[in-house]
Order: structure tokens, then sequence, then C-alpha cells
């Protein structure tokens, strides 16, 4: 396999052919990106991790999804000290994937969970920045490849305070508000320290590397007979 970067639709395709033809779900798929995360987070910060605060801010879409499977690896490694924001209403979660997974963490004791989509508009902003003023790592689960138009609230205040925030910054896959083919940023983008991209290089990433920060690509499992038609 080539290192060739592609763009978000080469992505997308890719990962329904690793679906359609082989069975590769894509809840497997969510399973191995937020495994390969939580030990990226194993790795870089060591025993050292268990004395940070960590937290999570998560879309409603497999972005988010991937970071929830993250934050349930993370508890099982024994770190505690993680909250969870999710910026909509757990009936807003777009995919079963997501679902799924946001089912599984919400009955773990071991994670906070705080749901910013329930929130009013005027208090969400609030609410956000009450629960990262003190993190120590935020985990970018935002929003994913699938980026489209301007960016609204609460997703908006999420975005500018984790990037005011002196924490390490830990983009899921793409920051969130960059294009991932074009490397253009949205009215708001998350600056990362570091973006953990899966599969293969988005050919934003390396545009965009202001926002991107270190690049970091794990594979997932997806069979590469899924990329003949694709980029074969």
């Amino acid at each position: 396999m080539s290192s060739k970067a592609v763009t978000s639709e080469q992505m997308y395709k890719i990962e329904e052919n690793g679906q359609m033809v082989f069975g590769m779900q894509r809840l497997l798929m969510m399973e191995n990106a937020g495994n390969k995360t939580a030990d990226f987070l194993l790795r870089r910060f060591g025993a050292g991790l268990k004395r940070k605060k960590i937290v999570a801010i998560c879309g409603g879409g497999n972005n988010g999804g991937d970071t929830f499977v993250a934050c349930r690896h993370l508890a099982a490694a024994c770190i505690t000290n993680i909250t969870i924001l999710l910026l909509v209403k757990p009936k807003e979660l777009r995919t079963s994937e997501a679902r799924i997974n946001w089912n599984i963490i919400r009955k773990m004791k071991s994670l906070k969970k705080v749901t910013v989509g329930s929130y009013k508009q005027n208090d969400s902003g609030h609410v956000i920045e009450m629960e990262t003023e003190d993190a120590d790592i935020i985990l970018d689960g935002v929003l994913g490849t699938g980026v489209k138009g301007k960016i609204r609230e609460p997703l908006s205040s999420a975005i500018d305070k984790l990037n005011q925030s002196k924490a390490y910054v830990l983009a899921i896959d793409i920051p969130s508000g960059l294009n991932p083919t074009t490397g253009e940023p949205s009215n708001k983008c998350t600056e990362a320290n570091a973006t953990i991209t899966f599969h293969r290089m988005k050919k934003g990433l390396d545009i965009g590397k202001k926002y991107a920060g270190s690049v970091h690509i794990e594979k997932i499992g997806i069979p590469p007979e899924a990329e003949e038609g694709v980029l074969i």
C-alpha cells in the first residue's frame, strides 16, 4: 500500500467498499479508531496520563463516536479523570455506530458525561468553558471529514474554548472545521497540537499543517483491497 493521500470522497468510498464488499462494518472501524486513539495517548503521556484531566468534546457524527470509544478504552486502562461533553442531545446522534457507543458509555460510572446539547444556547458556551478551563488534554471529536458550511452553536463555542485552552489538543481524524480535501478552514477551526488520522493521510492535513499539528496515521483494519477502483 502506497502512502498516497486521499480526498474525503475517496476515503468515504474506501470505507464503503470495506463494509459492502468485505463486510468490514463501520462499527469495527470505529472500534479500531477509538482503540488506536487511546493507545496513542497512553504512549504519548505514559504513566503520567493517570494524573491528567481529559476532556472529550464530541459532536453528533462518527467523529464523536470514535471519541466515545477512545474514552472507553482509556477508562479500561484505569485512566479515571475523563469528562465527555456531548454537544448534541443523545437522540440527535446521526449514526447507528455513534448511538451504539454512546449507549455503552452512558452506563459507565467511571466516565463523567455532560450533555451540552440539552442546555439552552446561551448557557452552552459557559458549560463548555467551565468543563475545559482546567483540562490537561482535550480530544477534539466535534466534527470529522464531512464538515460542510458554517459552523454554528454550540459547536462554534466548543472550538473557541478548546483553542483558548492551554491543554494539549488531539484532533480525531481531522481538526474540526478543516476541509479534509482542500485544507481550507471554515469560519471556526481547531488548532491542534496533534492529529490522529485513520487508514490514510487526508490531503487537507498536509495543506492545513497550521491547524493539524503533528499528524499520526493509524491503520484501522480496512482491507487494502477496498481501495481497488478508488486508488488502484
